[in-house]
């Protein structure tokens, strides 16, 4: 889905404060959870609102680019996985490990998550219909056709990274 497209769903940071703390109240009473793995770049702001909530202070990231220049969704590149010694708590205790990330859409890099983590609880704000069934828990459900506009690529318009880097 692009933007500009028929439908968009722009979020503001307070709502998504709100769904970013619903999602921890719905974890808190679902596992003993000791470490979070947030998908880089949307999961950062999730993960550290989860890890609030929920006292977590182990905090790992999983790094894959899907989405380029914010236009299009191409070929999955994993730039970094989990550390080992993640990996090991997430083979023999996977339950306790839960996968943070802002939105499933195709389910592409949820997959790629998965295959690395088969056992961790994988949990995201918004899901899709398509990447609906890779998602443990989630918050709110939109449909294929709609564009999230997320707080941090707003201002009065939309804002293109500083970097003017590939996202």
């Amino acid at each position: 889905m692009l933007p500009g497209a028929e439908k968009a769903f722009p979020v503001s940071w307070d709502q998504f404060h709100r769904d970013a703390r619903a999602l921890a109240w719905r974890l808190g009473s679902q596992g003993n959870w000791q470490a979070i793995v947030c998908v880089t770049r949307g999961g950062l702001v999730p993960a550290a609102i989860i890890a609030r909530e929920l006292g977590i202070r182990l905090i790992e990231t999983i790094c894959i680019a899907s989405y380029h220049e914010y236009k299009e969704q191409g070929g999955l590149v994993v730039l970094k996985t989990v550390a080992p010694q993640l990996i090991e708590l997430a083979d023999g205790e996977g339950g306790a490990i839960l996968v943070i990330d802002d939105l499933v859409d195709t389910g592409q890099t949820l997959r790629v998550v998965r295959e690395i983590l088969p056992k961790a609880h994988i949990a995201t704000v918004y899901a899709k219909p398509q990447g609906r069934p890779l998602v443990d828990t989630f918050i709110t459900e939109v449909s294929q056709d709609t564009w999230i506009y997320f707080p941090w690529d707003l201002g009065l318009t939309f804002q293109a990274p500083l970097s003017g880097s590939k996202a």
